[in-house]
């Protein structure tokens, strides 16, 4: 990949990829089960604007934790210790 900024040619062909953060390419399910690991990960993906928990209940049919997050979507684990996003 060629970029040219101002009379100056950048070649990325063959740029490290120590600059890249693994992080970077997590999936939801791929994050530890702690809250502090969800909010992290929502903040990164939220372009570094802060996320953070609203309200915390427990579905009364699965019993399982629900959280509402501040980006308006509820949050769960499940029995494999991933998290997923709640219908």
């Amino acid at each position: 990949m060629v970029f040219e900024y101002n009379m100056i040619k950048y070649n990325f062909k063959n740029m490290s990829h120590a600059f890249i953060r693994e992080s970077d390419d997590q999936m939801l399910d791929q994050i530890p089960p702690t809250l502090s690991a969800l909010i992290l990960y929502l903040t990164r993906e939220n372009n570094g604007i802060k996320s953070y928990e609203k309200k915390r209940r427990v579905d009364e049919e699965s019993k399982k934790e629900v959280f509402e997050m501040s980006n308006g979507l509820s949050y769960s684990i499940d029995m494999d210790g991933k998290w997923f996003m709640v219908g």
